[in-house]
């Protein structure tokens, strides 16, 4: 009796359409965003040029408004379908992997710093971290487990670039030759950090993603 009363239930409550998620949207919008500033960020660090640090600009840009119209919805809503300390860390933590980008290309560009291998390996690893991030939001209403894999795989990635940065530290400071070098030198070092915790802020946010779904899925 409680099986054939359960699948009536089941049945009701497929034909209820589900309640759009605002927030799971906005919140993937902000990833596909770090996906257009990573794949910008990469042609840079091939072809550094005015034109296409403004690209990613203004993909950082695009970004703040959509984090803008995050919180002002978070802000006149009582009850939200994950919590709310969640939904803006993540919001906060995506939005700062782009604005280490957006700073890696903006110093770059404004202290004519040429672009090392180094830099284009991690540019490479920011990317695909990005990546990540941006499939685990697509999935994560729907098939939270496969979100939790590609927030793992994210995870790993901040591991590759500490061992990237650490070994792009050694060689930069492998025996300065004169003061001009020892400029360039700190310049480049300010670059690497950049990079570091661009991808620390995407480990940051594959954590709480993880968290989300340990709690509301």
């Amino acid at each position: 009796m409680n099986t054939r009363i359960d699948r009536i239930k089941s049945r009701l409550q497929a034909l209820v359409p589900k309640r759009h998620n605002n927030f799971l949207e906005r919140l993937t919008e902000q990833s596909a965003s770090l996906v257009d500033g990573g794949a910008a960020l990469v042609e840079y660090m091939r072809k550094p040029s005015n034109r296409n640090a403004q690209a990613l600009r203004e993909v950082e840009k695009n970004a703040d408004e959509i984090r803008r119209i995050l919180i002002d919805e978070l802000n006149r809503t009582f009850v939200t379908p994950i919590d709310r300390e969640d939904i803006f860390a993540l919001s906060r933590a995506l939005d700062d992997v782009l604005d280490y980008m957006y700073s890696v290309v903006n110093e770059m560009d404004i202290l004519q710093v040429k672009p090392t291998g180094y830099l284009q390996e991690m540019a490479d690893l920011l990317n695909e971290a990005a990546g990540e991030l941006n499939l685990a939001m697509q999935r994560l209403e729907h098939h939270p487990s496969v979100a939790e894999d590609h927030a793992v795989r994210a995870k790993a990635i901040d591991n590759r670039m500490e061992v990237l940065y650490a070994t792009a530290l050694a060689e930069l400071f492998r025996g300065p030759k004169d003061l001009s070098h020892v400029v360039e030198m700190l310049k480049l070092r300010e670059i690497y950090r950049h990079m570091l915790h661009a991808v620390g802020s995407s480990d940051v946010a594959a954590n709480i993603i993880s968290d989300i779904v340990v709690k509301f899925f």
